[in-house]
């Protein structure tokens, strides 16, 4: 059995919640123009680039609103996937290695950590940590340099298509996560549970 699976939070542990409706209707801007203006500064502050208070002064230029809260923050609020969780600890009872490898920014990592989310793993890697987001592959590399594991041992699951694409490219086994029976599915026919 492989030893090392990895998992990403938003869409497979936790349901992905998608705030960009949200927060053009806060400010009272179309969803479009919300789209067009925040998508490089997203990237920039889930790659670490820039700290939530500049992320969000740099948004309240973009949009020429004074924004004075952080609103991924007060609005993010996804559900857990038991089913999910189950097969954590089902792998960790098995002796396998089991960590988070996900796309956050700070705002969603303090939400997270505060609902307990990343206390399942053995270890979370987060993109704004480490400076790389998937699906570049030196987020992979980074992660499987520092655990020491070779990619042909790993399992990798996100609801991502590219991001599980951008992982296999490596050599890792990518199971691209579209409900928790199809995944146990997939790893029983794999001889991986």
């Amino acid at each position: 059995m492989k030893k090392l699976f990895m998992f990403d939070m938003g869409g497979v542990v936790t349901t992905t919640a998608s705030l960009d409706s949200q927060i053009a209707s806060f400010l009272g801007i179309e969803l479009s123009e919300y789209k067009a203006k925040s998508k490089p500064l997203i990237h920039k502050y889930s790659d670490g680039k820039i700290s939530r208070d500049d992320f969000w002064n740099k948004m309240s230029e973009a949009f020429q609103k004074e924004i004075e809260c952080d609103l991924f923050h007060l609005l993010f609020h996804p559900e857990l996937n038991c089913g999910t969780v189950e097969l954590v600890r089902e792998l960790k009872d098995k002796g396998c290695r089991v960590i988070c490898a996900t796309n956050t920014n700070e705002s969603f990592y303090l939400n997270h950590l505060e609902r307990g989310d990343y206390s399942y793993f053995d270890q979370t890697y987060c993109s704004h940590f480490m400076g790389v987001s998937k699906p570049d592959v030196n987020f992979w590399k980074l992660i499987l340099q520092i655990e020491n594991e070779d990619f042909s041992n790993a399992v990798f699951f996100d609801d991502r298509i590219e991001n599980c694409e951008a992982a296999k490219s490596l050599g890792i086994t990518a199971i691209h996560f579209e409900s928790i029976e199809q995944v146990r599915r997939e790893l029983s026919e794999k001889g991986l549970l």
